[in-house]
């Protein structure tokens, strides 16, 4: 595994609702009878705008608690921006709802490379894992339900171009998915997110494994590490038309792989490359003649 080479180096409407307002006791089919009152004037949210109705047709789950989904669609910075004080964004927004959906996403990928993937090892599926969990699937898969036009949100959000930021709509997809569990229980929640893998995870994977070595390095090491490769450059030579640049990749100090280029970026892909050939015999990367 990966420590043979690094042990030596790592050591619809109505009155607005909190998310604990939403989860009792009961079975998690089960949405509560009671809410409490607003703690801000969210008179956006109480107006009936239909976006509840048409998150629901998008997403194709009919909610049994409407006003969990829309809770799933209020980003803090809305509440931020109408003065709500701490306590109330916890209650609020979708935060605790992203954290739910977060650890979701994590199980049911986990769960579909598993069992898509049998005669894999365990660091190709981690990579197939990451190739479906990272921010712009998800915020790509948010978008094709059009959640870009249904969250409730700052314009102060907005990129430059006026579109909605890739990190708050893989939040708001991660959001939609806690609230699909805790209405209408983890079947319907598996099924929900088993859909966008059918249709799309093959072609996730592949476009990962055909990204820069450098990228897989990374995603690779911070999955397994929590910490960034990083790259030094050992040695340079030869004349200025014609200079050749030895890096080294490595991982707290210590190399991971060497490379060669005639230029620092070609040697760093080179050097991850040479890395990823080395776990590769760690089983931990599958090396298939195209990629690495």
């Amino acid at each position: 595994m990966i420590q043979s080479l690094i042990d030596g180096v790592s050591h619809n409407g109505g009155e607005s609702v909190t998310t604990d307002d939403l989860i009792s006791a009961e079975p998690i089919v089960d949405p509560p009878a009671q809410v409490e009152e607003s703690f801000v004037d969210l008179s956006d949210l109480e107006r009936d705008d239909g976006r509840v109705e048409r998150a629901m047709e998008a997403l194709g789950v009919e909610f049994r608690n409407p006003k969990l989904l829309r809770l799933a669609l209020v980003h803090r910075s809305f509440l931020n921006e109408r003065g709500a004080d701490v306590q109330t964004v916890i209650d609020q927004s979708n935060e605790r709802l992203e954290f739910l959906g977060d650890s979701l996403i994590g199980l049911f990928s986990a769960e579909w490379v598993y069992r898509h993937y049998p005669d894999q090892p365990e660091g190709v599926l981690t990579a197939h894992r990451v190739s479906l969990v990272r921010t712009e699937t998800l915020a790509e898969w948010a978008q094709g339900f059009g959640l870009h036009d249904l969250v409730y949100m700052a314009r102060g959000e907005l990129g430059p171009n006026g579109e909605v930021r890739p990190r708050l709509l893989a939040g708001a997809l991660e959001s939609v998915l806690g609230a699909i569990f805790i209405d209408r229980g983890i079947t319907a929640a598996r099924r929900f997110i088993h859909k966008l893998f059918e249709a799309d995870a093959e072609r996730r994977i592949e476009e990962s494994e055909a990204t820069n070595y450098k990228g897989r390095l990374q995603e690779l090491i911070q999955e397994r590490e929590r910490v960034t490769p990083g790259y030094r450059t050992v040695q340079a030579s030869g004349p200025a038309h014609d200079r050749e640049f030895v890096v080294e990749a490595v991982l707290r100090g210590q190399p991971l792989g060497l490379g060669t280029g005639p230029n620092k970026r070609a040697a760093e892909q080179e050097a991850a490359r040479n890395a990823l050939e080395r776990l590769a015999l760690e089983g931990i990367v599958d090396v298939d003649g195209r990629t690495v």
